[in-house]
């Protein structure tokens, strides 16, 4: 009987990185003369309601995304490589990179899934080999602006899992074998969803759920 094939699904922001991608991205932006003083201070604001568990990923997110109002997308696709090279990549996380070559090595399906932006994961996606890749689309009027909201859901919480499921039964993955990898209660839900969960460098909540459940907890050195 064929075996069934093993998939691997990584969260990216601290968990592949070391770091809150939108924190740099909007470092880099400032630096850029891109974001105003008004919409830093929000974020920090909103930020620090997020890290209290007031507000959601989700709306943190619809939050963020609200900068690209009215601006070109072609703009920011025509950058993403280079961000890429120069802001993200330094800040790889070297254990979580290795263990997403161990899984490449035994053939395992990998799978990218993140409540990041499209144009800025696909260059993660290229770079790294991923297979897959599940993540938050801006939505962009016919004339090429965006409108400052997502397509569809942020790609957060329980619509990870409902990815997974979708990829798992187009695939028919076997998930009891397969692993995940995340570093936030809000990858729960795909964290439950596999044999071989693993808490990067988890906050308070995923590493009580990690000690309970004796799942492995990663640092990224």
């Amino acid at each position: 009987m064929e075996k069934r094939p093993v998939a691997a699904f990584f969260d990216f922001d601290l968990t592949l990185i070391d770091v809150e991608s939108p924190k740099i991205g909007i470092r880099y932006l400032w630096d850029l003369g891109m974001v105003s003083f008004p919409y830093v201070l929000k974020i920090m604001l909103t930020n620090v309601f997020y890290k209290r568990h007031l507000i959601s990923e989700q709306r943190m997110a619809q939050i963020l995304v609200s900068f690209y109002r009215n601006r070109p997308f072609a703009l920011f696709e025509a950058g993403a490589q280079e961000y890429y090279r120069d802001v993200i990549k330094p800040h790889l996380a070297p254990n979580i990179v290795a263990r997403l070559r161990w899984h490449k090595e035994r053939g395992h399906i990998m799978v990218l899934i993140s409540a990041g932006l499209r144009y800025l994961l696909t260059p993660v996606v290229e770079d790294l080999g991923f297979d897959y890749l599940f993540c938050t689309d801006l939505e962009i009027r016919p004339d090429g602006m965006l409108t400052g909201r997502t397509q569809g859901p942020v790609c957060t919480d329980e619509y990870k899992r409902i990815y997974a499921l979708e990829l798992a039964e187009e695939l028919d993955l076997d998930l009891t074998a397969s692993f995940a990898y995340g570093n936030h209660n809000s990858d729960l839900p795909m964290l439950e969803l596999v044999g071989n969960p693993h808490a990067v460098e988890p906050n308070d909540r995923l590493r009580n759920v990690a000690h309970k459940k004796g799942w492995p907890i990663l640092t990224y050195t």
